[in-house]
């Protein structure tokens, strides 16, 4: 037959202990993994346009003007060079009155050059400039976008780790009033999973202090609220757990149900008067107040 005690008298042995504590540590490591975790399939499930920018009709003309614009500017440099090593070479040969026909071609060719690369400058940079509006409009518009989605990541992502921290502490309350009530030898890693779940909340506070996210901020402070409430919600089981059960550790130390004081052999307790005896109200013998079983039918309180 297997003998059930009052969680209250059980004792913990400094293995057990041990063992909470290293189950403690173990159930972090890996609350800690799953919680980094969380952003990256936040961000494969929302996604950021990122294709916007290189998809727009507007901003692919812009780029494109740019780009002439910048051949031209390079074939320009060149011409340039070229135009002046021209004329340097031409002049040379006028001053020192030799044939200079094929070098002035080659200069008047080296001019041409020249003005038709500024030509085509000055055509990269009405297109530009015609451009540069409708792209404009359209980066900022990607932008919004981008960033709209960014927003919803960071949301997302804060939401799924404050359910996390939310489910784990309320499990770990329920396994631990559970354990409580079947009054198991496993309550120690009942408060394992508690000081995890704690440990855990205090991670995704201090991960969002810093953070100026609107809802994280409330998400921080709603957190420390429902830790609250949840901790006063337990205080006040385990009363009531204790109210129910301390009449009945008092009767089997053969104590007054009441106030505590040692009981005789009389109906009334000689510390506050109460009576201590009273009929059973399944058969009417007399019975112990406080006890959990009547001793003459069985019956319950």
């Amino acid at each position: 037959m297997t003998v059930q005690m009052d969680v209250e008298e059980l004792e913990v042995t400094r293995t057990e202990k041990l063992l909470a504590v290293v189950l403690t540590a173990f159930l972090l490591l890996g609350g800690v993994w799953t919680y980094t975790r969380v952003d990256d399939v936040v961000r494969r499930h929302v996604r950021v346009p990122t294709e916007t920018l290189a998809s727009n009709g507007a901003i692919r003309r812009d780029a494109a003007a740019q780009q002439r614009l910048f051949r031209a500017q390079d074939r320009s440099r060149a011409a340039l060079q070229n135009l002046a090593l021209r004329r340097e070479a031409y002049r040379t040969a006028l001053e020192a009155d030799k044939p200079a026909q094929q070098l002035g071609r080659r200069y008047n060719a080296a001019q041409a050059s020249y003005d038709a690369a500024n030509r085509e400058i000055r055509v990269a940079r009405r297109e530009q400039a015609a451009a540069a509006p409708a792209a404009a409009a359209a980066r900022r518009t990607a932008e919004r976008k981008v960033d709209a989605a960014l927003h919803r990541q960071e949301r997302a992502t804060f939401f799924v780790r404050l359910a996390l921290v939310l489910a784990s502490i309320g499990l770990s309350y329920w396994l631990l009033a559970n354990m409580r009530r079947r009054r198991s030898r496993w309550f120690p890693f009942g408060g394992s999973a508690l000081a995890f779940a704690t440990i855990f909340a205090f991670v995704l506070a201090a991960d969002y202090l810093t953070d100026y996210l609107d809802p994280a901020e409330w998400g921080v402070a709603l957190l420390a609220l429902i830790g609250i409430g949840a901790t006063l919600l337990a205080y006040l089981a385990l009363q009531r757990y204790l109210l129910k059960r301390v009449p009945q550790r008092r009767v089997r130390r053969r104590e007054c149900p009441f106030c505590g004081y040692p009981m005789g052999a009389n109906t009334h307790c000689e510390g506050c008067g109460r009576p201590v005896v009273a009929p059973c109200a399944n058969c009417e013998a007399p019975r112990r107040v406080g006890t959990a079983h009547c001793g003459v039918c069985g019956a319950t309180s």
